[in-house]
């Protein structure tokens, strides 16, 4: 089974400008993302995909490998699907460019769900973590998933989910974290399949994969990480790195 890493990155962002670009100890947001997730030893080969020649020249000149979108995208996987067309490969894992805490424990968790899938059911698996904060649970840049008794995806949502009409009964929220390892038959499925109406609500490219079918395993994880979003993360990832 040949698997490999794919790390999309954009150099525009909406909420934070050139992100990836922005320095974290001596090094780019992205270069220390590739590095931990090279340093995991988990793939074949690691990748960073982007639009951007100046992430382009940054990766290659600080000995990673990088590919250049030929085509404009939506989203990550779209970014992705293009870069690996042509490739020979079977488990592609989408690692997000702005979380330079990357580890080992969760990447594994994800890969070992196709090791063990023996009747081939799982299309993708992803990640999420317990989270107990009423205002991350409540805020918009969170996106929480819930999960069947197997831990299959049934829906992600900006939206605190559930809903905790019965005060009485303990919720549990879970973070969706933005790693996915796809089946390659399922990147490619997603690039053809045209957006359909609850992912264009809620901004959410995993929620097109269960509009169409596809079953996404959520494994649990206590990583939380941080996720490089706004200036004010980029001043929690300086302070944790140190």
């Amino acid at each position: 089974m040949k698997i490999i890493a794919m790390i999309p990155a954009r150099y525009a962002a909406s909420r934070f400008p050139a992100k990836l670009m922005q320095d974290l100890s001596g090094k780019p947001v992205i270069v220390r993302t590739y590095e931990a997730t090279k340093n995991t030893r988990l793939f074949d080969e690691v990748f960073v995909v982007t639009d951007s020649e100046v992430i382009f020249d940054t990766i290659t000149k600080a000995g990673g490998k990088a590919i250049m979108s030929i085509k404009e995208h939506e989203c990550g996987s779209d970014r992705i699907a293009e870069a690996v067309e042509n490739m020979n490969v079977d488990i592609i894992v989408n690692v997000q460019g702005d979380e330079p805490f990357t580890d080992r424990e969760s990447l594994a968790g994800v890969l070992e769900v196709f090791k063990s899938d023996l009747e081939m059911e799982i299309d993708l698996a992803s990640l999420m973590v317990r989270i107990t904060d009423k205002d991350e649970i409540a805020n918009p840049n969170t996106v929480k998933v819930i999960v069947d008794n197997r831990n299959f995806a049934l829906y992600f949502s900006r939206s605190p989910i559930p809903y905790p009409r019965a005060t009485e009964i303990e919720n549990v929220y879970y973070k969706h974290k933005g790693i996915y390892a796809f089946r390659k038959s399922a990147l490619m499925d997603f690039q053809r399949l045209p957006m359909l109406g609850l992912e264009a609500t809620e901004k959410i490219e995993a929620i097109r994969y269960l509009e169409y079918g596809k079953k996404i395993k959520m494994v649990e994880t206590t990583v939380s990480g941080i996720e490089i979003d706004t200036p004010e993360d980029l001043q929690r990832a300086q302070e944790a790195w140190r």
